[in-house]
């Protein structure tokens, strides 16, 4: 091989390895950019703020070229916190890849300013808003005193700790043993009769009522002891 041919060899091959990286480089910025697009979309509506890292796509994938690859959020993943972001192509070769992703959403939550004992009725007193990451919290925090204000803790909750919704209960509209007002109405006509709750109930909540024939029928709980009763067909 003489050097005129050595020196063309080595440019051809040359070519070859550019070409093949200058082709991956495109498709990779076109993957995070999909995750990115799709990520900011998705936290625009939370509150705080969001800010979010795409992690390092594998260069060594060899994904054939997709004109438009698509971001999708796997089923029951949450977009904060370290999450997966799917992308997917789904023309002439489909393939489907994940793509790490760090989600940071500092926001105002509710703690308790206080302890608070099981089945105390909550004052704006008792409570306090402090700044945290939702990323590092389990889901459920309550980020606005008013969610909480007049509902009534499930569980002992402790001074400085996060408020979750499934700590609290709204407080009965209806007890057991009350007088109620049975309603119930349909195109043309409207009836209400007397009865007695069986259970207590928060205000859309399931009741039971005897009636003074003494049947038991089940309703929806309302304010000033009213219980709507649905007609069945």
């Amino acid at each position: 091989m003489n050097i005129r041919t050595f020196v063309l060899a080595f440019l051809l091959l040359g070519c070859v390895t550019l070409c093949h990286a200058s082709s991956e480089k495109p498709q990779l910025a076109q993957i995070h950019k999909a995750v990115e697009d799709l990520v900011r979309q998705q936290t625009a509506g939370l509150p705080g703020k969001v800010s979010f890292t795409v992690g390092a796509i594998d260069t060594r994938l060899n994904l054939p070229a997709c004109h438009a690859p698509e971001a999708f959020v796997p089923p029951g993943a949450r977009l904060w916190g370290n999450v997966s972001v799917g992308v997917r192509c789904s023309g002439n070769e489909t393939w489907t890849i994940y793509v790490p992703v760090s989600v940071r959403i500092l926001t105002g939550i509710v703690v308790a300013a206080n302890g608070l004992v099981q089945g105390r009725s909550i004052e704006l007193g008792d409570l306090a808003v402090q700044e945290a990451d939702l990323g590092q919290l389990p889901g459920g925090i309550i980020t606005e005193p008013r969610q909480a204000v007049g509902r009534i803790a499930t569980i002992s909750i402790a001074a400085g700790q996060p408020l979750r919704q499934d700590w609290l209960r709204s407080p009965p509209v209806i007890q057991q043993g009350q007088s109620v007002t049975l309603r119930s109405q349909g195109r043309g006509f409207k009836v209400s009769a007397e009865g007695k709750a069986v259970t207590n109930a928060a205000e859309g909540q399931i009741v039971q009522v005897r009636t003074s024939s003494g049947r038991t029928i089940n309703g929806i709980a309302r304010l000033g002891g009213i219980v709507d009763v649905e007609q069945s067909h």
